[in-house]
């Protein structure tokens, strides 16, 4: 992926002048998959077929500096709409997702795993299998973090980012052990692997010969800024590995994170990068809402209509999803690096409150939401180098009616208008979970190649439209080809103590070292380089440092006195 900014010249005038001549050739039309499956990497991806797609391939290698992802869960038109119509009535806008200038729609399918079926689609995702689409380029199944239809773990966008040297950040107002934030930081074949104590872990966890828990995952992906909820899982203990024994808050500060779990901690972190990651968990569990909430009930929009209250549970307004996202683009454009940053940013209890058929819920996480939205387009805006993405992992059961329904649940709102607006739940009875829906839903943009989400596209084609546009090279053992050993003591004496390094090694976030047969464990990566202590043994050994992620291995003579 090379820039070239005189193809792009062209290309663009090319464009313009067809545009002119009214005159665009476009192929027949386009298959929705080419010559991979459904499953491989990539296979959704849908081709170019119409004046839509020829307009995206003619300045889809548009170049950011910058990436900022936005995830509204369970987002569909529809909860944008009755949002949009309560807080600002029907001819007014959303002033984040309302003005991001290009829109289009994806699809969200996911795929089955097993059985008659396997690779073929499922049309109705959930959060891990989508999140996964746009983290890895790749469709999987329901529950999937970041691991193909055969549990083989696929390279997400932000390890990907951090390999080739850019700051990283992952922030929600879900534990940040949920689905979405943990595409980019884990790959389990269960969603609801937390922590060491969860059972549903299997071989994925670190007993068992596997990667470990999410949390422990995170902890090893080391983005540079990491913001939200989950805290109850790092207090667990880990069952094996080199830390085993210690709390996952514990192994934290034994790596160098700065720890933070108050709006005036957040506020008080003035850097955070590869050696200091900022990990900042405000809640146990997920964040409380912005709204209180209310419950739809069968027959309930022919009830009085309802004004939503603010939440009194509700954290600090520097903890709100905008603030967060204000603070960690502040941090990670700090250093002016020349290389940018990927953050991706979910507003998570959209879906949550739509699953609980609570209609004030819903509309303040969404209008939370859109204010992280318009953060992020203010930045994008006096930055001039930063693609903004806006979207939803699936749509959901929320709609706007006429009537009361007689059998479903339902509410009625006052909206900004003056008006009732009558809300809909028809997808559970009551007490039940509402279920996610098939339908494919908006995503938008602004900046350097936004222009690629424009017309029809699927999850798995944003993963590409964002590492084109930010020209990452996604092969590890390539970006640590040049990796080598120093040695702090060129011809040490027995008993003393060397500093081992390994440096270029910018494919991977650890390494393991050893010296002859003796294994010293698994050391971080930072910013490209790993160092180690060892206290010399007479006589000859090899000095190995094996990349974890890469599988690069370098390795030194050292001969002690």
């Amino acid at each position: 992926m090379q820039h070239n900014p005189k193809r792009r010249r062209r290309a663009g005038l090319a464009l313009g002048a067809a545009l002119i001549a009214g005159a665009i050739a476009l192929p027949g039309a386009a298959a929705a998959v080419g010559q991979l499956a459904l499953n491989q990497h990539g296979g959704a991806q849908r081709a170019a077929g119409d004046q839509t797609q020829a307009v995206r391939q003619a300045i889809k290698n548009a170049n950011a500096k910058n990436v900022i992802l936005l995830i509204g869960d369970g987002m569909g038109d529809s909860e944008i709409t009755i949002a949009r119509n309560y807080q600002y009535g029907a001819a007014g806008r959303l002033p984040g997702l309302d003005a991001l200038p290009l829109t289009g729609s994806y699809t969200t399918y996911s795929l089955n795993k097993d059985g008659a079926n396997k690779g073929k689609p499922d049309y109705v995702t959930d959060s891990a299998a989508s999140g996964s689409a746009w983290a890895t380029g790749t469709k999987t199944y329901d529950g999937a973090i970041s691991v193909d239809i055969d549990v083989k773990p696929q390279q997400t966008l932000l390890e990907t980012a951090k390999a080739n040297g850019l700051r990283t950040g992952d922030v929600s107002t879900a534990e940040i052990q949920d689905a979405t934030p943990a595409v980019q930081v884990a790959h389990v074949g269960s969603r609801s692997c937390y922590g060491p104590d969860t059972a549903a872990c299997g071989t994925d966890a670190l007993q068992n010969g596997g990667l470990g828990s999410i949390s422990e995952q995170l902890l090893n992906t080391r983005p540079d800024v990491t913001l939200g909820g989950g805290s109850a899982s790092f207090t667990q203990t880990a069952k094996a590995g080199q830390y085993q024994g210690d709390t996952l808050f514990d192994q934290a500060s034994q790596r160098g994170y700065q720890l933070v779990d108050d709006a005036a901690g957040l506020a008080a972190v003035k850097k955070a990068d590869q050696k200091q990651p900022l990990l900042g968990l405000f809640t146990p569990g997920n964040f409380p809402t912005r709204y209180a909430p209310t419950t739809a009930t069968v027959g309930g929009a022919d009830q009085a209509a309802v004004t939503c209250t603010p939440n009194p549970a509700r954290l600090d307004t520097g903890l709100s999803l905008a603030s967060l996202t204000n603070k960690s683009i502040d941090l990670l454009n700090r250093g002016k690096n020349g290389k940018g940053f990927f953050l991706q940013v979910e507003g998570a209890s959209i879906d949550k409150q739509d699953h609980a058929a609570d209609a004030c819920g819903q509309i303040g996480e969404t209008v939370d939401f859109d204010e992280a939205v318009q953060a992020a387009l203010a930045f994008a805006k006096k930055d001039g180098n930063t693609l903004v993405i806006a979207t939803a992992d699936h749509a959901h059961s929320s709609q706007i009616v006429d009537n009361t329904p007689p059998t479903a649940l339902s509410t009625a709102l006052v909206t900004a208008d003056g008006t009732t607006m009558k809300v809909s739940y028809g997808t559970s009875a009551a007490g039940s979970s509402q279920q996610h829906t098939g339908t494919q839903v908006r995503i938008a943009a602004f900046g350097p190649g936004a222009a690629n989400v424009v017309g029809l596209t699927d999850q798995t084609d944003t993963f590409f439209t964002m590492s084109e546009s930010l020209r990452l090279n996604g092969d590890l053992a390539a970006l640590s080809r040049s990796a080598r050993i120093d040695l702090s003591v060129g011809a040490p004496r027995p008993g003393q103590r060397v500093t081992l390094t390994g440096s270029e090694f910018a494919g991977d976030r650890q390494v393991r070292v050893k010296v002859g047969s003796t294994d010293l464990g698994t050391v971080d990566v930072i910013d490209g380089t790993a160092s180690v202590q060892w206290k010399a043994v007479s006589g000859k050994a090899t000095v190995t440092f094996t990349g974890v992620q890469s599988g690069k291995q370098a390795s030194k003579q050292v001969r002690v006195r």
